[in-house]
């Protein structure tokens, strides 16, 4: 099969949730108070400037599809970064952020005083895969990666496409892209916060995709819009 010749991933911009979530953390709550539900949580003004700044890196970048988380804070960023720029958008599901279930709205302070269980069970299987009641671990969202990808090579065979997703989703297609272990994901989660509007590319090299940029965010400081790497609302402790 055919390798892409060209992936790029974008992180959406600042949301609202992402500023309320910051300032709950950061206040020692337990429950962090988003009135939407998550898929409906849109951009922050300062969102919606580095989405823009985004457009300007896309126009000496442009790809040949846009594929788009259906989550509105994506679709907005999605909107303003392809503004006029003729690139066809298609939104798909499988790109939606990590489902956290029971955890939903906590901060880890939250977790660890209201479910003291989960946090252990979470603390004693690890990030990659721990799966919260009604929620998702990350290998179950790998699986959702793995099919798109798949179908993006089998329909587009040296094409140039870039996902506008979520922060999760960033590190789990360079898990993929790159055939990380878990061990070598972890060490990448742990250290990095994908930063609002990052950009992530990977290459075409022989018969595999290699890595070009990761988290960068120069097009950001290029058109001078707000440089912010707030985390999306996960409860689960580090």
């Amino acid at each position: 099969m055919e390798e892409l010749r060209w992936l790029a991933v974008v992180r959406h911009g600042q949301s609202t949730g992402n500023v309320i979530a910051q300032d709950a953390e950061t206040s020692g709550l337990e429950i962090i108070d988003i009135p939407e539900r998550d898929a409906d949580v849109p951009l922050s003004d300062a969102g919606r400037e580095q989405a823009r700044a985004v457009a300007a890196w896309l126009a000496d970048n442009r790809p040949d599809l846009a594929v788009v988380s259906p989550y509105l804070r994506t679709r907005q960023t999605a909107e303003l970064a392809l503004a006029g720029s003729g690139v066809p958008m298609v939104v798909d599901e499988r790109l939606r952020d990590r489902e956290l279930g029971i955890l939903d709205l906590m901060t880890g302070r939250g977790v660890q005083s209201r479910l003291p269980d989960e946090y252990a069970r979470r603390a004693r299987l690890g990030k990659f895969y721990y799966r919260p009641p009604g929620g998702e671990s990350w290998a179950d969202v790998l699986l959702r990666l793995r099919a798109l990808l798949r179908e993006l090579r089998e329909d587009h065979p040296g094409g140039r496409i870039v996902l506008f997703g979520h922060e999760a989703i960033v590190l789990l297609v360079r898990y993929l892209a790159e055939h990380l272990s878990e061990e070598e994901l972890m060490t990448v989660a742990h250290a990095t916060t994908i930063a609002n509007c990052s950009i992530s590319t990977w290459e075409r090299r022989g018969d595999e995709l290699g890595p070009v940029l990761f988290n960068d965010v120069a097009h950001i400081k290029d058109e001078g819009a707000p440089h912010t790497r707030q985390e999306d609302v996960d409860a689960e402790p580090a």
